[in-house]
């Protein structure tokens, strides 16, 4: 699937859909990717806020910390991988990449190891090109397919 989102309110519309797909196909991981300025934490930031508890969420690149977590329902874990490059995934990280009970939403993804994606997922590859953005979301596994069949809809 291919988006262009010439403008902010794509962006917002984007995550609200996003936030309502997690909420109506359950918890899917997804691995976000894109240049720096690409707005990978603006989109995690709509998604985020469009979720029940979201409202109480302060949505920030936890680039140096590496993980926050939004008191949203469900529960987000925000991981920003870009400070790791490809040193890999400590076990303190290891954890959330394997927990399903919390929506997980990965920037920087392509700093994350082949061997530790989850058995599913969602990528969206975020490509900037003059002033619009450009989204590929691709599904890996039987639940990101499901998911991303819904939301296309």
């Amino acid at each position: 699937m291919h988006l262009h989102l010439a403008h902010l309110e794509d962006t917002a519309r984007l995550g609200r859909l996003l936030a309502q797909t997690l909420m109506s196909q359950g918890i899917c991981p997804l691995l976000i990717s894109g240049p720096l300025g690409a707005g990978k934490t603006t989109l995690i930031r709509y998604i985020v806020t469009s979720l029940a508890g979201g409202e109480n969420a302060e949505v920030s690149s936890p680039s140096f910390n590496l993980v926050n977590i939004y008191p949203t329902c469900p529960e987000v874990v925000h991981m920003d991988l870009y400070r790791l490059g490809q040193t890999g995934v400590d076990d303190s990280l290891l954890e959330y990449l394997e927990a399903y009970s919390t929506a997980l939403i990965v920037e920087w993804a392509e700093n994350l190891p082949e061997n530790t994606l989850p058995l599913s997922f969602v990528r969206l590859q975020i490509e900037l090109s003059n002033e619009t953005r450009k989204v590929h979301l691709s599904s890996h596994g039987e639940m990101a397919e499901k998911w991303l069949h819904s939301l296309a809809q």
